[in-house]
């Protein structure tokens, strides 16, 4: 085939790709009525960081993509190895074979240390500000972590879907930003991470703020720090925050919440921790 011909091609195969995808499989709203199946050539675009230009460009066999943009798109159409090989052939590019990551899982002795915390909400959080782990306590303070499908307990994304983070934190966009900032930085450590680049592609659409700090570029690290939370029921708590990184793996980090010891914050904990006693199961 010509170089024209191959491009032509390319695009077709995008398209077909795409009109496999359902919104809801991509972690996209579903945007009302669609007058056809599968992604909008918009969609794809926003997921893959790209403008909807220069994809409509790639699927009309008008121009030709850089090896990144075809990693990129490889992982936000989900093509397999297959797939992806073929992609990057009709292109011309040579296809490196995406390093898998296993699943991240909590260290065991990370989660002893969380059994152990009566009176410390304490969370385990993995690559891409995943939770992996928490205690009752922590989740008395924040939110029932075990009612959420695995694939959504992420801290960026329940300060962006779940309004109760809004109510939760009286200065919710300061610390919103910051969490967009450490993700930010998650970004730099695999810039090839998939479900890294759909949960940008998710957030983006879903919301303005963070879409518009996304693109500021501001970076953060894990370190500690004071959080004021309004609680339903142990009332307005100012906790003192810290991490503690993980020996064995240092893409695990602990996170966990304390009070000065004669505080009406200390006070506030202590009530949560009954409350959650009572109202949650261990």
């Amino acid at each position: 085939m010509t170089s024209s011909a191959h491009r032509s091609e390319l695009g077709e195969f995008l398209k077909a790709r795409r009109m496999e995808l359902s919104p809801e499989m991509v972690g996209l709203a579903h945007g009302g009525r669609r007058r056809v199946r599968g992604l909008r050539r918009e969609e794809v675009a926003l997921l893959a960081s790209i403008s909807t230009d220069y994809y409509t460009r790639l699927e009309q066999g008008r121009r030709q993509a850089s090896a990144p943009v075809l990693d990129t798109l490889a992982r936000v159409l989900r093509l397999d190895d297959d797939e992806r090989t073929y992609l990057f052939e009709l292109s011309g590019k040579d296809a490196e074979r995406p390093r898998r990551r296993p699943a991240q899982k909590v260290q065991p002795h990370l989660r002893r240390l969380l059994d152990d915390f009566a009176m410390t909400p304490a969370m385990v959080i993995g690559r891409r500000m995943d939770i992996l782990a928490w205690n009752r306590l922590a989740a008395a303070l924040i939110t029932d972590f075990g009612q959420l499908p695995e694939s959504q307990r992420n801290y960026v994304r329940l300060m962006f879907t779940d309004p109760a983070m809004r109510t939760l934190y009286p200065a919710w966009a300061e610390v919103a930003q910051t969490g967009v900032a450490q993700l930010r930085m998650e970004a730099a450590r695999d810039p090839k991470d998939p479900r890294l680049t759909a949960l940008v592609g998710e957030l983006s659409v879903l919301d303005n703020d963070f879409r518009r700090w996304w693109g500021a570029h501001h970076v953060a690290v894990r370190g500690m720090g004071t959080k004021v939370l309004r609680h339903p029921v142990a009332g307005e708590l100012t906790l003192d925050w810290d991490t503690y990184t993980c020996v064995t793996d240092p893409d695990q980090q602990l996170v966990a919440w304390t009070a000065e010891s004669g505080t009406p914050s200390h006070d506030g904990l202590r009530i949560l921790a009954s409350w959650a006693a009572s109202e949650q199961p261990a």
